[in-house]
């Protein structure tokens, strides 16, 4: 299994425990290899590359599906190469505020960014990805203006900057962010969602502040291109088996993250749908 982005991320974390339960039905071990680079590229271009024989498998997250389409930023990369075979979780951004940045609610961020336009730090990653997406949709929908600053790779950077307090708040998943709210070294004030995270009970939803923003991430499970039928359908119910473990949904929902099944049949559908959406609110923002 491929992971396109480097060891220590939740994308790094659930591909690997759900892996290490699928193994369980097989003769062989499933071999978890990080290759970062271009925005998930390099990862999934050897995949794309790899023999369809079913032996090499791969994760899409949302720069695989939004980013690296819409901006045409690597030759010869294309979801057409590859063959969605399962999507495992599917869960909303949130905004993270660090201890010592003196917020404690959303209505307190967003007040300070209304006073002072510029100064409330935020940690995103880099333009085109769903976090950078996320903070200026919602800069249009509350008429506030932040000191955006990116962070490449994954949220383990935006993580150190809010505990060095280089920022004051930050964007990605309340499961990226669960080692530094477990320890109270930051506070969850919204989740960029229309629904309660019962994970997070203490986390409201932003449409309790009337505001219509729901974005986030996800996982998709994907093979080459050309990969036999019957291969793929062994896969998807490989991965289903895992997923539908208790040990699995009792790990993934204890770290904050939601699971989402949706089999090869579906996924698919749901990618087109999910990028017409996506690229319609790049377009309202000139993105």
């Amino acid at each position: 299994m491929i992971v396109p982005w480097p060891a220590g991320g939740g994308a790094d974390a659930i591909s690997r425990k759900i892996s290490s339960l699928a193994e369980q039905s097989l003769d062989t071990s499933i071999y978890v290899e990080n290759i970062g680079g271009a925005v998930t590229a390099t990862g999934l271009m050897q995949l794309a590359k790899a023999r369809p024989d079913g032996h090499t498998i791969g994760v899409l997250t949302y720069d695989s599906v939004i980013t690296l389409p819409r901006g045409n930023m690597v030759p010869g990369y294309s979801l057409d190469r590859l063959a969605p075979f399962a999507r495992v979780t599917q869960e909303a951004d949130s905004i993270v505020v660090s201890k010592q940045s003196g917020f404690s609610s959303y209505e307190e961020l967003i007040e300070a960014a209304e006073a002072d336009p510029g100064t409330v730090r935020i940690g995103v990653a880099p333009q085109g990805s769903g976090p950078y997406l996320a903070v200026r949709r919602l800069e249009a929908a509350t008429g506030v203006s932040f000191n955006v600053v990116s962070y490449p790779g994954s949220s383990t950077a935006e993580t150190e900057a809010l505990l060095s307090g280089e920022i004051d708040a930050a964007i990605s998943s309340l499961g990226d962010f669960s080692g530094i709210l477990s320890s109270g070294d930051a506070i969850g004030v919204v989740e960029l969602s229309s629904e309660q995270n019962p994970a997070y009970p203490e986390v409201p939803p932003i449409s309790e502040f009337g505001v219509d923003l729901e974005t986030g991430s996800f996982i998709v499970l994907a093979a080459p291109a050309n990969t036999p039928e019957d291969t793929l359908d062994t896969l998807e119910s490989l991965y289903h088996e895992a997923y539908s473990s208790d040990e699995f949904q009792q790990w993934v929902t204890s770290i904050g993250v939601t699971p989402g099944w949706l089999g090869s049949e579906e996924v698919t559908e749901w990618i087109d749908d999910y990028q017409e959406r996506t690229y319609d609110a790049m377009d309202e923002l000139g993105l």
